[in-house]
């Protein structure tokens, strides 16, 4: 799954509109108009038409996740005893489910066992030290690479949750 396809499920899981698309993209720091977002969510095989689509880069990602999160649960300031960690973001093709993941949690104030029962939804059993794994930081030793079939199906059971 690419990326513009990531962001077509989820829009879709969780009815945004057009609009909105364009105002979390600005949360998340990148200015992208309503037409542009209709470029990015056209989903298109005919090689003519996939010049006009818009190809949905890594850090075009992290940005309307980021937003999301704001979008979500309003900006936080920083506490002063808190240390400025960068948080996670996407750095290659292999672990954007797995920041997927972690940024809809964030923003949905989801639990792990919410998670699962999302999971459950979609008709696939993932345990607790699976759905730790895909929410470890990337180099811990019990990290694991969520892969599309998960994405997927956390996407289609978001659907199922939200628009069911």
């Amino acid at each position: 799954m690419d990326n513009n396809d990531l962001l077509i499920r989820l829009r879709y899981a969780l009815e945004i509109k057009n609009s909105e698309m364009a105002e979390i993209f600005k949360l998340g720091g990148l200015e992208v108009s309503v037409p542009e977002v209709v470029k990015i969510l056209k989903k298109s095989d005919d090689e003519e038409e996939k010049d006009i689509q818009i190809k949905l880069t890594n850090s075009m990602l992290n940005s309307f996740l980021n937003g999301f999160i704001i979008y979500k649960r309003g900006k936080q300031e920083p506490k002063p005893s808190q240390s400025n960690t960068p948080e996670p973001s996407i750095k290659n093709n292999t672990n954007v489910n797995n920041i997927l993941l972690k940024k809809v949690k964030i923003a949905l104030a989801l639990t792990t066992e919410d998670m699962i029962d999302i999971f459950k939804k979609a008709g696939l059993n993932v345990s607790k030290g699976e759905m730790g794994a895909f929410l470890r930081k990337e180099g811990h030793k019990n990290y694991k690479v969520c892969l599309d079939n998960f994405a997927r199906n956390f996407l289609k059971g978001l659907a199922i949750k939200y628009r069911g």
